[in-house]
């Protein structure tokens, strides 16, 4: 009787060790080492080496275009045409065992942009530190909206990215920009998906305009910022004429959510396009697969999109484009009102679905049937954990301790 205790006592303290492992596996943990980062950083179209005092003080990269004059020039007039410098640096580095990343960038792109002659274009100073891809969990969002007032009261804000999460351990170095979500690989403001009356600026509901942009899908606000609101395959290939004007491409202007997806025609694998304020990494339409993404995104178009729980933002063809907010989020069956090319609703990716709460209440239960009794009872619990983590070895683990207790038990 005493050594068919000890050996339940044993075998029970046992699985709960292992289902410590098996949810820590469950909750994920991200790819955020410094090579990773570092791997990120390499796809920007860097100038100089960084951190720096000031990336506006440094030498850049020359851009001459002879389509720019007036205020829509950054740079200067040289012999009739506009000439401006890119600059940009992105750094990675250890603070503590922390992995942080710093985007440094004038804002000014490697092409010519299309814009009119009133127009201001002007070079920035963005400059800010945060902590690379963080952990974060599927089983707690930090955005969660279950109604179409809820969701659009947060993602139908101009100053929805205007604070990052505390786990971002964000600060900024330059200037202050409010509506700032991220910055592409070229350099380019990322900006909040809304236009200044708070709806989608390509497909806004009401009685609103689109508003105008190039072919790059970039254009300038009041002051200056020249700056995406979708996925753009300019910021990785540099249009060798330049872009023109959307409105005078008619398959950028018939159906400019269609356009801008075609225009990753060369990217067609996962391809970092960019880092949000929040640290987490941006892609461009594709998984690594080559299968575009067109479901699995939360509210905040952000994905869980591997099995160890690596979350990050993807360039869509629907509302909101980049991201609308910092994730991750909720998966509501809801639509927002400010977008008539929003999704109807949102559904989790087969990586969060294996990864949410559901999978660890299943062990749990397993786990609490298994400490309670005989080899029975073990019997029927391996079958379930079978079915629950095919690909896990923590079964034959499970096992090959369980046999051990036996041998304690004799």
């Amino acid at each position: 009787m005493k050594s068919t205790i000890n050996f339940n006592i044993h075998v029970s303290s046992l699985v709960f060790i292992l289902l410590g492992l098996t949810v820590n596996q469950a909750q994920g943990t991200a790819s955020n080492n410094l090579t990773n980062c570092q791997s990120v950083a390499s796809s920007f179209r860097t100038t100089v080496s960084g951190p720096v005092a000031n990336i506006t003080s440094t030498t850049g990269t020359n851009v001459t275009c002879t389509s720019l004059s007036g205020s829509s020039c950054p740079g200067s007039n040289i012999s009739g045409s506009c000439v401006f410098q890119h600059k940009l640096s992105v750094s990675c580095y250890l603070s503590g065992s922390t992995v942080k990343i710093r985007i440094q960038s004038n804002g000014l792109p490697y092409y010519c942009p299309s814009m009119p002659s009133s127009d201001t274009f002007a070079e920035q100073n963005i400059d800010f530190e945060v902590n690379f891809n963080p952990d974060v969990s599927v089983n707690s969002p930090l955005q969660s909206a279950t109604t179409v007032s809820a969701l659009s009261t947060l993602l139908c804000n101009i100053q929805g990215s205007s604070n990052p999460p505390s786990g971002s351990a964000y600060v900024n170095y330059g200037s202050s920009y409010s509506t700032l979500a991220g910055v592409s690989v070229d350099g380019v403001s990322i900006m909040n998906v809304n236009s200044l009356n708070n709806v989608d600026p390509f497909y806004p509901a009401g009685s609103f305009a689109a508003e105008s942009v190039d072919t790059c899908l970039a254009h300038c606000q009041a002051a200056g910022i020249y700056h995406y609101h979708m996925g753009s395959g300019c910021a990785k290939a540099n249009p060798s004429s330049g872009p023109s004007a959307c409105a005078s491409v008619p398959t950028c202007s018939s159906n400019i959510s269609n356009y801008g997806i075609s225009s990753f025609s060369s990217y067609t694998t996962l391809t970092v396009i960019g880092i949000s304020r929040d640290g987490h990494v941006i892609y461009g339409p594709y998984t690594s697969s080559g299968v575009e993404v067109t479901s699995g995104t939360d509210i905040c178009n952000g994905m869980f999109y591997d099995s160890i729980g690596n979350y990050a933002y993807f360039a869509t063809r629907k509302f909101p484009y980049i991201t609308g907010c910092y994730g991750p989020g909720n998966y509501p069956s809801v639509s927002v009102n400010c977008s008539t090319n929003a999704p109807s609703s949102y559904t989790m990716s087969s990586y969060a679905s294996a990864l949410s709460s559901s999978n660890v209440t299943t062990v749990s239960t397993n786990a609490t049937t298994v400490s309670s009794n005989t080899t029975t009872t073990i019997a029927s619990n391996t079958t379930r954990s079978k079915a629950l983590r095919r690909e896990s070895s923590v079964f034959l683990l499970l096992m090959t301790l369980i046999v051990i207790g036996i041998g304690w038990m004799d």
